[in-house]
């Protein structure tokens, strides 16, 4: 949420000044969120192991919605295993990435917890950049002193 006001703090003036847009408009910068829709190869690749929500565009064995664990992709296709798989069904499907109309990951407690990581592990690598970058000014202006 952070990232999202210092950004719309640094565009609005740039807009204002150069006025791309003709008459009024509401800049509004926002994150796809925990729960974000999955739309390239890589997002599918990245939240292997989560709990995936996928509406077809074209059906899949007669099937439009899927609901499922993602194992993972292959090809061009996401390998989803199924939560409602009756005895006697396939118990996992590989859906065609490009055929699907949404795919959303739901949101579970892992998935909070994982994004919860994420954020921590940001910041932490934030505060060590902040800190390597005030030791490198301090020696630059410990060097000139000594120059002097």
């Amino acid at each position: 949420m952070e990232d999202c006001e210092t950004i719309s703090r640094a565009l609005s003036p740039v807009f204002d000044v150069n006025e791309p847009m003709d008459g009024a408009y509401r800049l509004e910068i926002s994150s796809p969120g925990i729960d974000r829709p999955l739309v390239r190869k890589s997002d599918f690749e990245r939240f292997t192991g989560h709990l995936l929500k996928i509406e077809m565009e074209i059906p899949v064995g007669g099937r439009k919605r899927f609901r499922g664990v993602l194992a993972g992709v292959d090809g061009e296709a996401a390998r989803l295993v199924l939560d409602d798989a009756a005895e006697g069904q396939a118990a996992e499907v590989m859906l065609p990435i490009r055929d699907m109309g949404e795919a959303k990951l739901v949101l579970t407690d892992e998935l909070v917890t994982q994004a919860l990581r994420a954020e921590k592990a940001a910041k932490r690598e934030l505060r060590e950049a902040k800190k390597e970058q005030r030791r490198r000014k301090s020696g630059k202006k410990a060097g000139q002193a000594a120059a002097r």
